[in-house]
């Protein structure tokens, strides 16, 4: 950056004296560099001071650069000077650990092996501490040991006792203080409508809960897609990335519904088209209801048979007597209500009682037609007999 040390330490001298509380966690801009420290601009009038071994690589290189702004936790005065750590990795000794214990201020640490009730983790590689399994992580691992194993995590310390031979620490409240920030960013920008991407965490029987960035929303069964689901597992797996659509907001209650169909296109807006009253088509019994019988004609597009129009004129009590699910049915689209997308179906069989009326109409009026011709080409009894006396 363009602007000197001795600008930036010359407008840190201006601001009011700052106290901090020990762990407390503050933003500070890096006002100067050297080989064992970087000098860092905290809001007040003296300087605070965080070890160069801190923010170096592997090529023992200091990462930092002048004027960034990053996030440290305060350690102690000494010396005159504000010592603050980004966090404490180094375990030179239990006494650095116990400070972090009370200032609640991270520490790292190794994961060395698996033992009863959890792991075995290793703080600056000489200090041995104790992570129950629960603490590992969020969400339950099923292979933990190959999820963990040797991996270098934050620890929170929870526990500090015997001067340090009893040392509990855990890694889940390191990731729910990160999800708590999480959240509240997502409270500023978040809102009903917007499209977001996300990753499912877990399946249950009644929906799938999907991370959206710190903070889990469900979606329900009902909004898995456009089709009927009964096993979301069919359709989805965990870990797997997706695309969701905000239904609703409650922070307070903290729930947030979720919606994927929403995010596909609507097989309903390309069926509509298609079935029109009068249509004959084969669809499949999916479901089974007092009032009817469900038959999806294409996914995501079902119609009900009401049930007065199955049993081909027999009384029925549940459409269970003449159907199952799974099996292909004939039907032919009586109705298609496009507001509240519902088709109404029937057998291509299936005959109305208007049907049987204008029937029995026909035959009726095709009776007394064929009877009077019958009368115009014979004459009555009477004229027969007539007929016959006058060949005699």
């Amino acid at each position: 950056m363009s602007d000197s040390f001795a600008e930036l330490f010359q407008e840190s001298e201006s601001k009011p004296l700052r106290r901090l509380k020990r762990g407390e966690k503050i933003k500070a801009t890096i006002v100067g560099l050297s080989n064992e420290s970087i000098f860092l601009d905290i809001g007040g009038k003296s300087e605070g001071v965080l070890h160069a071994t801190e923010m170096t690589n592997d090529a023992n290189e200091v990462t930092a650069a002048m004027g960034d702004t990053i996030e440290v936790y305060y350690l102690q005065s000494k010396n005159g000077e504000q010592l603050f750590t980004i966090s404490i990795g180094s375990g030179k000794n239990a006494e650095h650990l116990e400070e972090a214990f009370r200032s609640q201020i991270p520490v790292e640490g190794t994961v060395k092996e698996e033992i009863k009730g959890g792991f075995a983790i290793t703080l600056g590689g000489s200090i041995r501490a104790f992570c129950p399994y629960s603490q590992m992580g969020l969400r339950r691992v099923e292979d933990a040991a190959a999820e963990y194993l040797e991996k270098q995590l934050t620890f929170l310390i929870t526990r500090f006792e015997e001067n340090g031979r009893n040392i509990v620490v855990s890694a889940r409240a390191i990731l729910e203080m990160e999800r708590e920030e999480m959240r509240e960013k997502l409270k500023e920008t978040l809102a009903e409508g917007q499209t977001i991407a996300g990753e499912i965490t877990s399946i249950r029987e009644f929906g799938a809960f999907v991370d959206i960035g710190g903070v889990d929303g469900l979606v329900p069964i009902s909004e898995i897609g456009w089709s009927r689901v009964e096993n979301i597992n069919d359709y989805y797996t965990v870990g797997q990335k997706i695309s969701v659509l905000v239904k609703k907001l409650d922070w307070d209650a903290d729930r947030i519904t979720l919606s994927i169909k929403e995010t596909l296109d609507d097989p309903w807006e390309a069926a509509v088209e298609k079935l029109s009253s009068g249509t004959i088509l084969t669809g499949t019994v999916v479901r089974l209801a007092p009032f009817g019988a469900f038959v999806n004609l294409e996914p995501g597009v079902d119609g009900l048979v009401h049930i007065s129009k199955l049993g081909k004129g027999r009384r029925i009590n549940h459409p269970r007597e003449v159907l199952e699910e799974g099996q292909e049915l004939e039907v032919q689209v009586e109705s298609v209500d496009v507001i509240e997308k519902r088709i109404s179906l029937a057998p291509s069989d299936y005959e109305s009682p208007e049907d049987d009326q204008k029937k029995e109409d026909t035959i009726v009026k095709d009776f007394k037609k064929s009877s009077r011709e019958a009368s115009a080409g014979f004459g009555t009894f009477g004229d027969l007999l007539k007929a016959k006396f006058a060949k005699k």
